[in-house]
């Protein structure tokens, strides 16, 4: 069974509306020194959590940026709340 990813960063706010806006930034897969910076609004929905809109964005490891394709919703929702439940958070690895 593959060991899953761990973010180096995530920050999340909470928006007037009561929707979460969430940046997380995961080490690249083939390149540990490039990053995949993942932007998301989540809110509660009736079924759980559920991302509203999502953007990912690709860095190599010299700084380029590329916008990443749009990923398949996925049917299921989160199992987590966004971190803490007061107005800001982050937290760093």
């Amino acid at each position: 069974m593959a060991e899953r990813q761990k973010y180096k960063a995530r920050f999340t706010s909470k928006l007037p509306n009561g929707d979460f806006l969430g940046l997380t930034v995961w080490p690249g897969k083939s390149d540990p020194n490039a990053e995949v910076l993942t932007i998301q609004i989540r809110r509660q929905g009736s079924a759980g959590w559920e991302t509203v809109h999502r953007v990912a964005i690709y860095r190599t490891s010299d700084g380029r940026y590329s916008l990443l394709p749009e990923r398949t919703p996925v049917s299921q929702p989160a199992k987590n709340e966004p971190a803490g439940s007061d107005e800001a958070s982050e937290s760093f690895e």
